[in-house]
């Protein structure tokens, strides 16, 4: 996805790592339905040998994509480019079809998380309509870039949401594991996540910077791992029950890594680390995406291990304070969760 810019406002794997709210409220009253239209079939329906009329008839189903489509998503500005991209990427629709044959449980697992949003935020203004595409996949700004840094598949526009097939056909897809994929695009550690379970968490990702962008940028380290520790913490807010692996982006035995050595993983930042430090080779150790994080284990330790443990600094504060709302554990500074946390993992 190229440029795009957001506006400012389910599937659980079966393992033993925790999962999210277990107290979550009955949303069931909430009226949430959503449509699909799947643009990606309509797209590689079109007929070649007339592309005026097809591209017309596009045009007046989505007068709100198409352009955004041809032009910041493929990148192409003419009838050759549409017909080169056709023939390169419908090997990847083929693929998506069989994987996407249904995407009725995917809206479903999408209406009940926007009615947590909604419970929690009444006057959220959400989207109604999904739009499944095929787009490029050729480098990682075919992705979009969140507000808070981080890349994602997906995209928001008034009134729908932007899910870009092309980046859920499964770990193990052909195209994945080629080097140019490799290098340009995505590494095996992050590619590994590009399965369908994890669209709804990623589509939830981008509300929850939606609803409160990550306000990260400039502060010291321990204030950046809260302030994208409460990311994760409202996460669990709209997708309880959630295995925590989905919303970490971390395997199982990273996970299970991290929940036995939590004391030993804070203790070795407080001792080794200026937990003000505002260096960009300390933030990008302790917060951003890698195979592992430095210091610890290369087989088990997860990159971006200090949003984890803002994480759950988050909670301990939160657990105490069970009476607030979402609104106002979230309007909490750093510092105030820090110090009223009284973190001290074993």
């Amino acid at each position: 996805m190229k440029k795009l810019t957001f506006p400012i406002l389910l599937i659980c794997l079966i393992t033993s790592c925790n999962s999210g709210d277990n107290d979550a409220p009955d949303v069931s009253a909430i009226k949430m339905e959503f449509t699909v239209n799947r643009f990606d079939q309509d797209f590689f329906a079109i007929d070649t040998n007339n592309l005026s009329r097809s591209i017309q008839s596009l045009s007046e189903k989505y007068p709100e994509l198409l352009d955004i489509y041809l032009t910041s998503i493929i990148g192409v500005t003419d009838s050759i480019g549409v017909n080169t991209f056709f023939r390169l990427y419908r090997p990847v629709y083929d693929s998506a079809q069989r994987v996407f044959s249904d995407f009725t449980p995917i809206k479903n697992d999408l209406e009940q998380a926007f009615r947590y949003v909604k419970h929690y935020f009444p006057d959220y203004n959400h989207p109604s309509l999904i739009i499944p595409i095929i787009g490029a996949m050729n480098s990682i700004n075919d992705m979009a870039r969140m507000p808070n840094g981080e890349y994602t598949p997906n995209f928001f526009r008034p009134g729908y949401i932007g899910i870009s097939l092309q980046f859920y056909l499964g770990s193990e897809f052909s195209l994945y594991k080629t080097d140019h994929f490799i290098n340009n695009v995505a590494p095996l550690y992050r590619s590994r996540r590009f399965a369908k379970e994890y669209i709804v968490p990623d589509v939830m990702k981008i509300v929850t910077d939606d609803v409160f962008p990550d306000k990260s940028e400039g502060l010291p380290l321990v204030e950046q791992m809260i302030e994208k520790g409460k990311q994760w913490w409202l996460l669990d807010k709209f997708l309880p029950g959630l295995n925590d692996t989905l919303k970490t982006g971390y395997t199982a035995k990273q996970l299970e890594w991290c929940e036995e050595n939590e004391g030993l993983i804070w203790s070795y930042i407080v001792k080794n680390e200026d937990l003000n430090s505002v260096n960009p080779a300390t933030l990008q150790t302790y917060i951003g995406e890698a195979p592992f994080t430095q210091g610890f284990s290369q087989e088990f330790s997860p990159g971006n291990i200090g949003q984890w443990i803002g994480w759950q600094i988050v909670k301990k504060f939160a657990d105490k304070n069970s009476d607030w709302a979402p609104l106002q554990i979230m309007q909490a500074t750093p510092r105030q969760i820090l110090e009223e946390a009284k973190y001290k993992p074993k």
